[in-house]
């Protein structure tokens, strides 16, 4: 009925939970799941999760944030995306949260390894025709800016994909909407004081709406400060269903075949 969109499940907080999280995404009916690579080294492990279970995908890519690890061409992308059950590239895009202190007082031009590894990924997904999942933080612009300079105009043969756990402007919002992309919702948009991020949910098409946890981060209400769970997703469904006035089951159909249109059309075909 449900499917979390993006979740880390190698991550130390899940990883030797599997068997109880599987079980708790069942009784909560969240049939499906995307985990979300995030480093190539971690590559193996989240692959791993998607051969070893029919309802899990995965994708490839390199979070924006990580530093001094394998930096991947464009062919290395490509050659894992072109795996059974790989279904995306990234998490990738641009983060400049923080500059003073997570990133040592570096400025944004000192983060042109950002822009160039986010365009690696671009290209990547272009060639192997996979969606992008991406993570923009504190830099929305730039990660537009990029997005069209490398073709991603909403036209002709693009890659497409999602902007994940949105936390930006309605202008942002349509900004993305523009290029074709989706925008998926975290259990942020639960919390008591992201009304403003409510409005934008409201505001985006049902057609271009997913669902995600980001697990094991941000909780939605009534668990959040705990441990994050694909079976959570369902708040995130009903918070939702609240603000754009609709029944939850309907939002749980649209943003499920929003999810094999984005990421599953491609293998089905195949």
């Amino acid at each position: 009925m449900f499917v979390d969109s993006h979740c880390h499940l190698n991550f130390p907080e899940l990883r030797g939970q599997l068997p109880a999280i599987r079980q708790a995404m069942a009784e909560a009916g969240v049939d499906r799941a995307l985990c979300i690579c995030t480093t190539m080294e971690e590559f193996d492990d989240v692959h791993a999760l998607a051969t070893q279970h029919d309802n899990f995908w995965a994708t490839v890519g390199v979070h924006p944030d990580t530093e001094n690890l394998a930096e991947p061409g464009v062919q290395d992308l490509v050659q894992r995306a072109r795996l059974p059950r790989v279904v995306a590239i990234g998490e990738t895009g641009l983060d400049y949260y923080g500059m003073e202190d997570r990133k040592g007082g570096r400025s944004v031009a000192d983060l042109e390894w950002q822009r160039e590894r986010f365009r690696t990924h671009i290209r990547a997904a272009r060639e192997v025709q996979r969606p992008l999942v991406i993570h923009t933080r504190s830099a929305s612009a730039d990660t537009l800016a990029i997005l069209r300079e490398e073709g991603e105009d909403g036209a002709g043969n693009r890659a497409g994909g999602v902007f994940h756990c949105f936390t930006e402007t309605a202008e942002v919002a349509r900004a993305a909407l523009d290029l074709g992309y989706y925008i998926s919702f975290s259990g942020i948009v639960t919390f008591k004081n992201a009304q403003d991020l409510r409005d934008v949910a409201a505001f985006v098409p049902l057609d271009r709406l997913l669902i995600e946890t980001d697990s094991p981060y941000l909780a939605p209400v009534p668990y959040r400060g705990k441990v994050n769970s694909p079976a959570y997703v369902p708040h995130v469904a009903r918070q939702l269903a609240q603000v754009r006035q609709m029944p939850v089951e309907d939002i749980a159909f649209a943003t499920s075949r929003n999810f094999e249109r984005l990421f599953l059309q491609q293998e089905q075909a195949a």
